[in-house]
C-alpha cells in the first residue's frame, strides 16, 4: 500500500528545491501550512527528519532528506512521463534561463543555443534583469537557473562556480594611467570614477575600495556600460567594469584603453544559481550540465 501521494512528494521536492515553506509556496501556489502538514506527514511516515529546522536560517536537508529528494524527484519524472505517453500533441516544458544584464551580451545567446541543442524536447525562454530582479525571481519560481555574479546571495542559493573575472578600468588613451599594462586600486583611488548605477555593482565596486582603506571621488553613475565607457572616453573619470567590449571605440566614436585591475581581491566568480539548497528536479540538472559544460 503506498501511504505517500505524488502531491506529497511534490510539496517536499518544493521544499528541497527552494530552500524555505514560503519560497515553495509561492512557487506551487498552494499555502505555507498546506506544504507544512505535507512535509509533517512523510517525515511521521518515513520515521525521521528530512530538514534541519533552525529558527531564522534556511530549512537545511539532512542526509536522509536528500537521499530522498533525489529518488522522489526520479518518482515524480517517471508519473510525468507516464501521464504524457498518450498524449498526442508535442507541447513542451519549458526551462526559465535568468542572466544578469552586463553578462547577458557576452553569454546569453550561446547559453541558449546550446541548451536548445542539448534539450530539444524543453522550451526555453530567458529573462536579462539586475541582481535584485533575477534574486526575487529565483525566489518565487520565475527563474529556474541564473547566469550572474554571485553578490548577495545567501545559504538559500545553491551556486557553481563557472569562471572568475577581474574588472577593468577603461579610460581615454590620454589619461595617465593609460601608459601602465595593469592598474591597482590604489592607483584608480586618485582619480574621479565612473561606476554603474546598477546599487549592488555600485557598492561592491566601493566596497573593494574601502578595503584598502580607500573613499574615492565618484564623478558619474552611468546607467549602462556604453555610457561608462563613452564619458570615460571623453575623459569625464575612468569607468571599472567587469563587463568589458573587445572594441577600443565608444559609441560616439572617441578612443579608449582597458587596463585590468590587477588586486586579487578584485576577482569575483560568475555562477550558475538557483534557489534551494536540495537536488534539482531533472530538467533544471540537466541543464545546469550543459551550461557548465558550456562556460566551466
Amino acid at each position: 500500500m503506498l501511504y505517500i501521494s505524488l502531491r506529497q512528494y511534490e510539496y517536499v521536492c518544493a521544499i528541497g528545491r527552494h530552500g524555505s515553506l514560503s519560497a515553495a509556496a509561492q512557487h506551487l501556489h498552494v499555502s505555507q501550512p498546506a506544504l507544512s502538514n505535507a512535509l509533517t506527514r512523510v517525515e511521521e511516515q518515513l520515521g525521521h527528519p528530512l530538514f534541519a529546522r533552525k529558527r531564522g536560517s534556511a530549512m537545511a536537508l539532512t542526509p536522509q532528506g536528500r537521499s530522498f529528494i533525489e529518488d522522489a524527484e526520479s518518482l515524480l519524472a517517471s508519473a510525468a512521463r507516464l501521464e504524457n505517453a498518450t498524449d498526442s500533441g508535442s507541447a513542451k516544458t519549458t526551462l526559465r534561463l535568468g542572466c544578469f544584464v552586463d553578462l547577458a551580451p557576452f553569454l546569453l545567446a550561446r547559453a541558449l543555443r546550446h541548451l536548445r541543442d542539448a534539450m530539444p524536447d524543453v522550451a526555453v525562454s530567458y529573462r536579462v534583469d539586475d541582481f535584485q530582479g533575477l534574486i526575487s525571481g529565483l525566489i518565487d519560481g520565475r527563474i529556474d537557473l541564473a547566469l550572474t555574479y554571485g553578490l548577495s546571495m545567501d545559504a538559500t542559493f545553491t551556486r557553481r562556480t563557472l569562471f572568475t573575472r577581474t574588472p577593468n578600468a577603461i579610460m581615454s588613451p590620454d589619461h595617465a594611467l593609460a601608459v601602465r599594462d595593469n592598474v591597482t586600486l590604489q592607483d584608480l583611488a586618485a582619480h574621479p570614477l565612473i561606476l554603474s548605477n546598477e546599487g549592488l555593482s555600485a557598492q561592491h565596486v566601493l566596497g573593494l575600495f574601502r578595503q584598502i582603506g580607500q573613499s574615492p571621488n565618484v564623478a558619474h553613475r552611468a546607467t549602462s556600460l556604453e555610457i561608462q565607457r563613452s564619458l570615460a572616453a571623453h575623459q569625464e573619470g575612468v569607468a571599472i567594469s567587469y563587463a568589458t567590449p573587445p572594441a577600443n571605440i565608444s559609441y560616439d566614436g572617441m578612443p579608449l584603453v582597458t587596463r585590468p585591475v590587477s588586486d586579487q581581491i578584485a576577482a569575483e566568480p560568475v555562477v550558475l544559481a538557483r534557489h534551494g539548497t536540495g537536488p534539482a528536479d531533472p530538467q533544471t540538472a540537466a541543464a545546469e550540465s550543459a551550461l557548465f559544460e558550456l562556460l566551466a
